[in-house]
């Protein structure tokens, strides 16, 4: 086997968003910061990929969830929907997992 694995999907994929006023601002004014940083000008579009790519990579919830199986056909965007826990003693007789609160003879 080699030392270096097989490279990752690098198909770029493009997606569309629709910003408010205040944050299209506040991304051009940190274009203009990074350029007087690094003296290179870059487009905000260029930016925002790797702006992403820093934040996920930051995220220590998201990087546990990662960790503890979070699939690579998961979507993490996608709402995770948590199951009620009931107070004891409220079985739903249609849920299998949950005691009933029948009478037993």
């Amino acid at each position: 086997m080699l030392k270096l694995p097989r490279l990752p999907d690098r198909t770029p994929v493009r997606l569309t968003i629709t910003l408010d006023a205040p944050l299209n601002a506040d991304l051009k004014n940190y274009a203009s910061l990074y350029e007087a940083t690094y003296g290179e000008r870059e487009s905000v579009a260029e930016l925002i990929p790797f702006m992403l790519r820093a934040f996920l990579d930051g995220d220590r919830v998201f990087a546990r969830a990662r960790k503890d199986g979070l699939g690579e056909g998961d979507d993490p965007a996608a709402p995770q929907r948590r199951r009620r826990r009931k107070p004891a003693g409220e079985g739903d007789a249609a849920d299998p997992e949950t005691p009933s609160q029948e009478a037993t003879p």
